[in-house]
């Protein structure tokens, strides 16, 4: 198809997503407010695989640039680079400049590279998905596999500090070197019983795995969070590091994913509940994929006793997981994640939404 028939909706894409899922980013705004309007940045689209033609790939992708030291004025918009200047009429244009100037490290980035936010804050909503998998099983020992896992930094689930406020505190003890997520807790549900449980077992896959030791892979990491939140960057920086330190978040390439999956599955020791957790991968899934996704897992939680968490845009959610709660108000479907839950049951699946959150972990709404 030729590229100016698709232009108007990549402008709309990108004015979608400044005014729902950045919103909390007044520079991410005004980016993509700028994008929209130049047909020959939103060009830069169509450089990318269909399958990642969204804006976050090409901020991302904009932004390491700069994370890398090029030499730019539009550094100085950017909080993560150092940069306090706020949004101007200049922007726009200095983002134009930018993009002629590194026009072919942008296009390496579009067609090589993935979002891989690997965002730790999810955690904060894994570690009482976790605990309640671990109440209504009665198995105190778990194992995590994370498809699509980056870095395999949630593999580290119970090795960070979470911060419920009024509902009390989580996780690992309190240290400096420590990552300590606090979760906004909502809604009239108590956090899930303090079952104790412990991961006996971890492993993450994904098409590009990022090694926590590579400079280049972590800045990319690094340049898939906004630039004005210095918080999550500070907490992807504590996590990087104890993962060097701790060296055992394996996370194997691989297109194969669920046979990896049924071969990790076959290894484990008898009596260990394994789980499956994906967060923010489906939306990647071409539609006939997805359908041989969820068929394959669902039978691998009939068959082999698997529990699996998704936490995915609620358009992504199973149908029959339609939560008894609405969404909280204030709060729109395309910047909220709703976690569900499938286990097997009497020779079938049990399908339980279990929380709405903030895609970030930044609060939660546990369902009754």
């Amino acid at each position: 198809m030729d590229i100016a028939t698709l232009l108007p909706a990549w402008a709309a894409q990108y004015r979608r997503f400044a005014e729902s899922e950045c919103q909390d980013d007044p520079l991410y705004v005004a980016i993509c407010l700028a994008l929209a309007e130049s047909p020959e940045m939103l060009a830069l689209m169509a450089e990318a695989p269909e399958t990642q033609r969204r804006p976050n790939l090409l901020l991302a992708a904009l932004h390491e640039r700069l994370l890398a030291g090029v030499a730019h004025p539009l550094a100085t918009y950017y909080p993560s680079c150092g940069g306090q200047r706020a949004p101007d009429g200049e922007l726009p244009g200095l983002l134009l400049d930018l993009v002629r100037q590194e026009r072919a490290g942008l296009i390496q980035h579009l067609r090589s590279r993935a979002t891989q936010t690997n965002e730790i804050g999810r955690c904060a909503v894994l570690w009482p998905a976790l605990s309640h998998v671990a109440q209504v099983t009665g198995r105190s020992e778990l194992a995590l596999f994370d498809f699509g896992s980056s870095a395999g930094l949630n593999l580290a689930v119970d090795r960070y500090r979470y911060d419920y406020g009024p509902m009390g505190q989580r996780g690992a003890p309190e240290a400096p070197d420590t990552p300590r997520l606090a979760c906004r807790w909502q809604g009239e549900a108590a956090l899930p019983g303090a079952a104790p449980w412990r991961l006996v077992a971890r492993l993450g896959c994904d098409l590009a795995p990022v090694d926590v030791r590579d400079a280049d892979a972590t800045r990319w990491l690094r340049a898939c969070l906004w630039p004005c939140d210095l918080e999550r960057a500070r907490r992807l920086d504590l996590a990087l590091g104890l993962a060097r330190r701790h060296g055992d978040l394996r996370v194997q390439p691989s297109s194969q994913g669920l046979l990896l999956l049924e071969q990790w599955l076959d290894a484990l020791p008898p009596g260990v509940q394994p789980v499956l957790l994906n967060t923010w991968v489906l939306a990647y899934f071409e539609a006939q994929a997805l359908q041989a996704y969820r068929a394959r897992v669902a039978d691998l939680v009939r068959r082999r006793g698997l529990a699996w968490l998704s936490a995915e845009a609620p358009s992504l959610a199973p149908p029959e997981a339609r939560p008894p709660e609405a969404l909280p108000a204030g709060y729109q479907a395309g910047s909220t994640s709703l976690w569900t839950l499938q286990m097997a049951e009497a020779g079938g699946v049990r399908t339980q939404a279990l929380a709405w959150s903030h895609p970030h972990g930044r609060w939660l709404h546990w369902l009754s």
